[in-house]
């Protein structure tokens, strides 16, 4: 049994690195990022296992013998203002079992670079890298609120961005992989249950909403003669969620609202809005998204305005592994949740190119990317003794 207070022991030399009054602060390609990675190193170091940053700038931690490996990781990126489990838990329990499986299995750690995306919006780069399905020239002209590219941030890193296209080389090196996360729903505290394996991760897309009106004064301008952006904006945003129907496990939310010109006495004359749609099945979203179209369509004739809709990302989800899954499972003995996970992972994009499979933690507080994020390490130790179990049987 893996001790919850060498995870806690591990998770502590975390716990300076990027933490404000408000939460942790550890975007990627920063100076937390960076001693973060030095926290890794020293980690795999006094494991014997050597460090490397692949052409994605993700961290690994080798073991001695020639690869393939089996490998178990998670990212150690934070959102601002994020909690101290999202991310971390999963590498510091990846140690853990690095460290309970030494000698018996070939087990390399990975800390997938910005997986939360919150900084250059590019959330799970470091794995959409790895197996090829990353606009590279889109990412890499992408800049932060200080203007500042991501190819000049990686460059800081010494990581090249030329040759981000040849990130896939290093995949070959992986046989299987498995992610402990922190629960990011209440399922697992109401079933009462320290943990739960993931099937499959929910069908998602982002929608992105350009709406164009006419700025105009807020007091003389008769309502017959608007073309508020803003008041369509509305409109829309109620209807989206409207259209997801009475199944509870479909949620719509609009994310980010921009408003020009912004004044208070001025009607809107341009809205660029985001909406994020999930469900467990891609299909019912595919569906949602056409019936927007015709709503939007019919919303920009009424209300004399243009808009545009287009899909800023989307993902179909995917089933984890069954040999994985059957693994996970039979570690843990006895009945296991089986979850759908409605967010995105590192393991679930690895999951597209090899056998991947995850574990959740118990989250009491059901929430995450907030300091109010929770776990109970005695948990999270019987996740790792889970994870190292299986893996024994995946060799």
């Amino acid at each position: 049994m893996i001790a919850a207070a060498a995870i806690e022991a591990r998770l502590a030399g975390l716990d300076a690195i990027g933490r404000r009054a408000d939460g942790f602060h550890r975007l990627a390609w920063t100076a937390e990022d960076r001693a973060a990675g030095e926290w890794f190193a020293a980690q795999a170091e006094a494991l014997g296992l050597s460090v490397e940053r692949d052409l994605a700038g993700n961290l690994w931690a080798c073991p001695r013998t020639p690869p393939p490996w089996l490998a178990v990781g998670s990212h150690l990126d934070t959102v601002a203002a994020g909690g101290r489990w999202d991310g971390a838990l999963g590498v510091a329990c990846a140690f853990a079992v690095a460290e309970a499986v030494s000698g018996e299995l070939p087990l390399a750690v990975i800390s997938f670079a910005d997986e939360e995306g919150g900084r250059f919006n590019t959330p799970t780069f470091g794995s959409r890298a790895l197996v090829g399905r990353l606009d590279a020239a889109e990412a890499l002209a992408r800049a932060d609120a200080g203007a500042v590219t991501m190819a000049a941030a990686m460059r800081a890193f010494g990581v090249d961005p030329a040759r981000l296209a040849d990130a896939p080389s290093a995949l070959a090196r992986v046989a299987a992989f498995v992610e402990i996360h922190i629960d990011q729903s209440r399922e697992l505290a109401e079933a009462g249950a320290p943990i739960g394996v993931v099937s499959a991760l929910a069908g998602r897309t982002r929608v992105a909403v350009e709406i164009d009106g006419e700025a105009d004064h807020a007091g003389t301008t008769r309502r017959s003669e608007r073309r508020d952006a803003l008041a369509a904006a509305a409109r829309l945003i109620v209807a989206a969620e409207e259209l997801a129907g009475a199944d509870a496990r479909f949620v719509v939310t609009p994310t980010r609202l921009l408003v020009e010109p912004n004044a208070l006495s001025t009607i809107p004359g341009a809205v660029r809005l985001w909406l994020d749609a999930r469900a467990p099945e891609i299909a019912a979203v595919d569906a949602w998204r056409a019936a927007l179209d015709e709503h939007a369509a019919a919303l920009a004739l009424e209300r004399r305005v243009e808009i545009r809709l287009s899909t800023a990302s989307r993902s179909p989800g995917i089933r984890f592994d069954a040999r994985v899954r059957e693994a996970l499972e039979g570690a843990v003995g006895g009945s296991v949740p089986q979850q759908v996970c409605f967010a995105g992972h590192d393991a679930g994009v690895l999951a597209e190119r090899v056998p991947a499979g995850m574990v959740l933690v118990r989250n009491p507080s059901g929430v995450s990317h907030s300091p109010a994020e929770a776990v109970d390490v005695a948990d999270a130790a019987v996740a790792a003794t889970a994870v190292a179990a299986a893996l024994g049987t995946l060799r």
